[in-house]
């Protein structure tokens, strides 16, 4: 099978599992206890009131009535109305995925090129105190809650040091100031406070990634066409980074994809603990306060996220290992 027929099928793959997530969603979220009618009417209304109310937000229809308007909302792009916020419910992620995104993007970005460059060069000099002291220190932060090492960093540097704010990522005075205000005022704003969040997030993703990059370049050092490739007598960078990283990248490619996900439990409780207004915050408000259609768009933004990035990882996996052939099996 041909890479764009294999593409081809996992596309019709991703939309399949799409609406079957999208129904899975609709399902545990009416499961959940609670009265979701509670946010928005009052006890002080008069039953009139509440119940235009409840027909407004599509509360008074019954379950399979509400799935389709759900469906044909998703169908044309929309994610309905917040109960919490009375706002559109794309408005108010538009507001809160440029922060999330500012974070995660630059803390993952910065983990896995700091795990797989010296995940590789530790594995090539196995044995040695550097891998033995990396490897000490990836299982540390690797088994450490990124909540725990949030506020370590909180009490150090912003409570004992003063040197970084406790959280948030914009300073009211300078965002708020009357007059003109440079936008490199803004964006040194923005990058100090983002400093202590991401330090967090990178220092966690980063330690998996390297063990994982080491373990797996320790594995195809063993390889016969390594073995091969030295006694060819080609350079020893050319091996180690042509040869041996290339293909054991295939893991981390794996990592990578699902760890854009996956992360979201260490993305929501790094932008709880430093107040980040991103996603994942919002996520976890929405979700206490059976904010529905909110906590909805939000879980299947992350689903398309987690779809299309599997999609990418199987056609990695066809560029950095030619071994590899999309081909049906006979039998």
């Amino acid at each position: 099978m041909s890479l764009y027929r294999f593409v081809a099928r996992r596309i019709i793959e991703i939309i399949v599992t799409f609406f079957i997530i999208t129904i899975l969603v609709f399902i545990l979220f009416r499961i959940m206890p609670g009265d979701p009618a509670s946010m928005v009417i009052s006890p002080r209304m008069t039953p009139e009131l509440k119940e235009i109310i409840r027909a407004r937000f599509g509360l008074d229809k019954p379950l399979w009535h509400q799935f389709l308007i759900y469906m044909n909302n998703l169908l044309h792009g929309e994610f309905g109305t917040s109960f919490y916020y009375s706002q559109d419910v794309f408005g108010i992620i538009k507001q809160r995925i440029f922060p999330t995104v500012l974070l995660f993007t630059s803390g993952q970005l910065l983990a896995y090129v700091l795990g797989v460059n010296l995940g590789r060069i530790i594995a090539w000099k196995r044995g040695g105190k550097l891998e033995y002291g990396n490897t000490v220190v990836g299982l540390f932060f690797y088994t450490m809650p990124i909540f725990w090492l949030g506020l370590l960093c909180i009490w150090v540097f912003s409570f004992y040091l003063d040197i970084f704010p406790v959280g948030g990522w914009k300073t009211p005075e300078i965002w708020g100031a009357v007059g003109y205000v440079s936008p490199w005022t803004k964006i040194l704003d923005i990058l100090y406070h983002l400093f202590l969040p991401l330090t967090v997030y990178t220092i966690w993703i980063y330690a998996g990634s390297m063990l994982i990059m080491k373990n797996s370049m320790l594995e195809t050092l063993k390889e016969d066409y390594i073995i091969a490739a030295r006694a060819k007598g080609l350079p020893e960078k050319t091996i180690r980074d042509h040869h041996a990283a290339r293909n054991a990248m295939l893991p981390v490619v794996t990592d990578l994809a699902l760890g854009i996900v996956f992360s979201l439990d260490g993305g929501v409780l790094t932008e709880t603990t430093f107040s980040w207004p991103g996603l994942g915050k919002t996520m976890v408000e929405a979700s206490l306060n059976y904010d529905y259609p909110l906590a909805q768009g939000a879980f299947i933004l992350l689903a398309i996220v987690l779809l299309v990035s599997v999609l990418v990882a199987d056609i990695l996996y066809a560029y950095l290992d030619p071994r590899i052939r999309y081909e049906k099996t006979k039998y």
